[in-house]
């Protein structure tokens, strides 16, 4: 007989619950100096139960921040009959791809990591969290909501609901006793909402697979502790849930293997597709003690593809144009069998439109070439041309990384091109950059654009116009991870290597000014945009290649090459180089790499009296008086804002629709539409952040942000959409973020703040959820007084 684990315990600690509240109330819509962060609240009422809870939500990027009061994502708190603080839901701490963040690069798996090492298959649907409240109420969350929702079909939570009653009544139990159980345990259950009927995702759930698959019990605690897995099964199978899939292995190394192997069979496990697995271990990184950690392994393709025909498919029904990023021949194929899908059924075209018969037209079109995903991605391996040239390296680092050393040493290696940005003088340098590197190509196979390209916009900048010259270009990204949990060993490590390498730099003169050179330092760390090749423009790197900052340049040249060889083996006219290779060519790079080019910064007090002609100095024109920004803001396309706005109401009811109506009729909708991020009101709460804009704003420029419109929200005297700003260090001290729409006669737009806020707090007020995947690239500016 196995024997089974023993189940971790702890009781609900009141005080720690309390600290965490207290520290969240604190960040709650704003951002607070280094390592601040911000969070966002929305408080639910249980009905039956006489209570409420909050839910809280942190942005993505903060996870990777230190000293964070909990990294649960998914965090429900509330009071109990003593008015005691309670954690009553708790999800799994992030967690992240191999080699998307420094813990996760294998390397680091190996030396921090112990086994047993649990992979547990990843179900493809939507999370829910159940637990028990003191009412002995049944509590089920999807990860930031409870309950109905106004103006929504697809309700995650009641749906997961629903699914818990069927598991439930099919081993003969309530909601009740498992309500019980679960506060009994002081846990939260964690599921995948799997349910094809209800919402498809990637993978198929037939009615018979379809249901929720338990892959967690979190104690709901601050800190992360959790159940092993054959714990999971048991508990499974006594309450009726489904079980998830999994397998043990003892060594990291065999753990690689296995998912290197599972990734060769196009992501095809046990008789079924899978995205991916989950691993669960022990860690002792950061703390140094071992406590419990997860990682994932996703495999790529063909899910992208699957992913890329979907919205390339909705876009076109959208009457949009279709982003295709790759497999670009299969992709025009799937969406002219899809048009004429449509055109036969229109009655599909809607469904597909609400996230229905997704993967039904998929397959039929895979069935239509007599493939599976994975052959098609096996026959574009097979025929696409091999990259021989055109290769743009582009490192994403900040002062200190080791860039340049590792762009010399490679150019060592292989003879490529290399073309710093700091030796480039004059006015228009990113231009200057793109024709350097472009006219490097005609003799080299590849170029490394040495610049810093430590926000998207610089990223943006060089494959665009690198694109325009060189079509054929493919580009590589050698991404210097920066967490935010590791800033201070970021900091350390690069500030020692500038300061030693004194005044060898075109521009940072480390041995003349040590203080002005951490100052340009620290902005540089404070203004990293990390790589996310999900989104614009990172998207268009052909190839990511993560390296640590903090390592030795040896090493990340070694990342590199490795990676290089694997993507691109017809680029290389040798054989790949050894350890000692390597070392040599760092070797050389540190030794005998001296600038060519230096540039003065200049210094106003110093200038002042430096040769300067006196009378000459009297008769210059006094300097214009510098403006004072009143407000920064996203602006949005006012045509789309409009169209958005019509479609929203064009199957409303007559009440629903009143107030747009007005809003027309008197000429009341806005000339313009924005998001403000921070009004010079808000600028003393805020102070690091208005600093860091007014910054941005007289430096490198403000850039661009996504955003998506949330829903549509309005009373009898005003109207605004709310708004997410994805994927930006940018974020709007408003809570919600929101673009106002229109006011009557009288109302002033600044009183959508109030009216937003009396709808989240007290649900007063109208609001309609805007479907589908409306986002808008914006242009970030400054309003002057």
């Amino acid at each position: 007989m196995t024997t089974l684990s023993k189940a971790p315990f702890r009781p609900q600690d009141h005080a720690a619950a309390a600290q965490v509240v207290k520290s969240l109330e604190q960040h709650k819509g704003n951002k607070s100096g280094k390592g601040g962060f911000s969070c966002k609240k929305v408080t639910y009422d249980i009905p039956d139960a006489g209570v409420s809870v909050d839910s809280w939500k942190l942005n993505d990027w903060d996870y990777k921040k230190p000293n964070l009061p909990t990294y649960a994502r998914g965090l429900f708190t509330t009071k109990n009959s003593k008015g005691q603080w309670e954690i009553v839901v708790r999800g799994y701490n992030k967690f992240f791809n191999v080699g998307e963040v420094n813990e996760t690069q294998w390397r680091n798996v190996e030396n921090n990591t112990k086994g047993p090492y649990e992979l547990s298959v990843k179900e493809n649907g939507c999370i829910i969290f159940l637990s028990g409240m003191e009412s002995g109420k049944l509590l089920v969350c999807s990860k930031h909501s409870t309950g109905p929702r106004k103006g929504s079909d697809a309700n995650h939570s009641t749906a997961g609901e629903k699914w818990a009653e069927k598991h439930l009544a099919s081993v003969g139990k309530t909601k009740e006793q498992l309500a019980a159980k679960l506060r009994e345990l002081n846990v939260t259950a964690v599921a995948e909402l799997c349910d094809d009927e209800f919402e498809e995702h990637v993978l198929k759930y037939t009615p018979e697979q379809s249901g929720l698959y338990l892959h967690g019990l979190n104690l709901n605690a601050p800190e992360f502790v959790t159940y092993p897995h054959d714990l999971l099964d048991r508990f499974a199978e006594e309450w009726g849930f489904r079980k998830t899939s999994y397998l043990v292995k003892d060594d990291i190394r065999d753990v690689q293997a296995f998912l290197e192997t599972v990734g060769e069979q196009g992501g095809h496990y046990n008789g079924r597709d899978t995205e991916g697995f989950v691993i669960r271990c022990h860690s002792k990184a950061g703390s140094g003690e071992w406590h419990n950690w997860f990682f994932k392994y996703k495999f790529e393709e063909p899910y992208l593809m699957y992913r890329q025909w979907r919205e390339c498919t909705k876009s076109m029904v959208s009457g949009k144009k279709p982003n295709i990023k790759k497999h670009e021949k299969v992709t025009k194929e799937y969406l002219e069998f899809a048009r004429e899908a449509f055109r036969r059924n229109p009655s599909l075209q809607k469904r597909y439109m609400s996230n229905h018969g997704i993967i039904e037209l998929r397959d039929a079109f895979l069935a239509s070439r007599g493939q599976r995903g994975h052959d098609i991605i096996a026959e574009e391996e097979k025929s696409e041309e091999p990259v021989t040239g055109n290769v743009v390296l582009v490192p994403v680092a900040t002062i200190g990384c080791g860039k340049t050393t590792l762009a010399v040493a490679l150019c060592k290696l292989f003879g490529w091109g290399h073309v710093q940005n700091d030796n480039i003088t004059g006015k228009k340098k990113p231009a200057a950059l793109t024709k350097a590197c472009v006219e490097q190509l005609s003799s080299c196979p590849a170029v490394v654009a040495d610049r810093n390209n430590h926000q998207r916009r610089e990223r943006r900048q060089l494959v665009d116009d690198t694109s325009v010259i060189c079509p054929s270009a493919r580009y590589v990204c050698l991404h210097y991870t920066h967490e935010r949990s590791n800033y201070d060993q970021v900091r350390e490590v690069t500030r020692a290597r500038v300061l030693g390498r004194g005044d060898n730099h075109q521009t940072i003169h480390a041995a003349s000014d040590k203080k002005k050179v951490e100052v340009i330092m620290e902005g540089f760390l404070k203004r990293f945009e990390s790589v996310d090749g999900g989104t614009s423009p990172d998207d268009r790197f052909d190839l990511i290649i993560n390296l640590d900052p903090c390592a030795d340049s040896a090493e990340n040249v070694q990342t590199a090459v490795e990676e290089l060889y694997k993507a691109f083996p017809k680029l290389f006219k040798r054989a790949k180089p050894s350890k000692e290779d390597i070392n040599s060519a760092v070797e050389a790079a540190i030794n005998d790499y001296r600038v060519e080019i230096r540039h003065t910064i200049g210094d106003s007090k110093r200038d002042k009296t430096r040769g300067g002609d006196k009378a000459a100095k009297a008769n210059k024109p006094k300097a214009p008086k510098k403006k004072k920004a009143q407000f920064f803001a996203a602006q949005l396309p006012v045509g789309r804002i409009r169209s958005a706005l019509a479609a929203v109401f064009r199957d409303a009811s007559p009440e629903q629709v009143e107030l747009y109506n007005h809003l027309l009729k008197e000429d009341r909708i806005q000339p313009a539409f924005h998001v403000t991020l921070i009004h010079s009101a808000d600028s003393k709460a805020n102070a690091d952040y208005w600093k860091h804009l007014n910054d941005l704003a007289e430096a490198d420029g403000l850039g661009t942000v996504k955003v998506r419109l949330d829903r549509l929200v309005w009373d009898d005297r005003v109207m605004a959409f709310t708004a997410i700003i994805q994927d930006s260090e940018l974020y709007s001290v408003n809570q919600p973020p929101h673009i106002t729409v229109g006011t009557i006669e009288g109302v002033k737009p600044v009183e959508s703040n109030r009216m937003l806020q009396r709808w989240q707090e007290e649900s007063v007020g109208h609001d309609i959820v805007i479907k589908g995947n409306v986002a808008f690239e914006c242009p970030v500016e400054a309003v002057y007084r």
